[in-house]
């Protein structure tokens, strides 16, 4: 799924609200979706409700559709990085399963993704959702007005680094607004100060893909899945943030998600003594 144009578009404040507004949704889409996650339930089942909930609320579900992609949710299982197909696969315990998920609604697209355990899953695969989560957040700080694209991957890539992990290359954050996948292309890799330099309306879908092993990939033969070379996990997370002065403004939101997940086996708490 890639950028088809080279067109950076800058979007107004009236904008960015229906981005919100559909952000909203997809919020709540997801939040519905993480309260059914635990072993035994299968991924079909989630995709379902997912589309359902997003569809009675007026939104359409972004990726159904693009580019022929089969559902309304990417759900990549333990392996797999991004692109996963819903299947009849019951979740098991242990698994870690990424939930990436697109709504449309009043001509704007907003974009965003959660990795979470299932059941119990050992304290190195934890590490590394935690530590996932963290870097989305070191990359967003560097979504302001002039700064450049490099900036974000540095930060993303330079902090899941230190503990061993590699960043995925071929595959990179974009652009987001009227169209679901718009320009530019934001890797999760980088160096400080090249890049496209970013102004202030830009909207962008920043997605660290951070693989417990090594950075390379495969793709299966059904055109989509991507999965680690060495079949090792690999975790996602995702925001869409607009670039703002000062400080990115984060137009998605895990609020729902954290609300529906405080205090079960499927919270990831950033700043949280496992993450040291």
């Amino acid at each position: 799924m890639s950028a088809k144009s080279n067109m950076i578009y800058l979007r107004s404040d009236e904008e960015l609200d229906l981005i919100k507004e559909s952000a909203q949704v997809l919020g709540k889409a997801h939040a519905e979706v993480a309260k059914l996650v635990r072993p035994g339930v299968t991924t079909r089942e989630l995709d379902e409700v997912a589309e359902t909930f997003i569809r009675d609320r007026g939104g359409v579900p972004s990726f159904k559709g693009f580019n022929k992609f089969p559902a309304s949710l990417c759900i990549s299982i333990n392996d797999v990085v991004v692109h996963g197909f819903p299947s009849r696969y019951e979740l098991r315990n242990g698994d870690i399963i990424s939930i990436d998920c697109g709504v449309q609604l009043n001509g704007y697209h907003s974009d965003s993704a959660y990795t979470y355990p299932v059941g119990e899953v050992s304290l190195s695969v934890r590490k590394l959702l935690i530590r996932t989560k963290e870097s989305l957040y070191l990359g967003l700080e560097k979504a302001i007005d002039g700064n450049r694209v490099g900036d974000i991957g540095f930060a993303i890539q330079s902090y899941v680094e230190r503990f061993g992990y590699s960043v995925v290359r071929e595959l990179v954050g974009h652009g987001v607004g009227k169209s679901l996948h718009e320009a530019p292309e934001v890797p999760n890799y980088g160096k400080r100060g090249q890049g496209v330099k970013l102004k202030e309306g830009m909207v962008l879908a920043i997605e660290p893909m951070i693989n417990f092993g090594k950075k390379g990939i495969t793709q299966d033969k059904d055109g989509w899945t991507i999965r680690t070379s060495d079949r090792k996990p690999s975790a996602h997370f995702e925001h869409t943030v607009a670039v703002r002065k000062g400080k990115a403004e984060i137009l998605t939101t895990f609020q729902y998600i954290e609300e529906a997940t405080a205090n079960t086996s499927l919270a990831i708490e950033l700043n949280s003594p496992v993450a040291v």
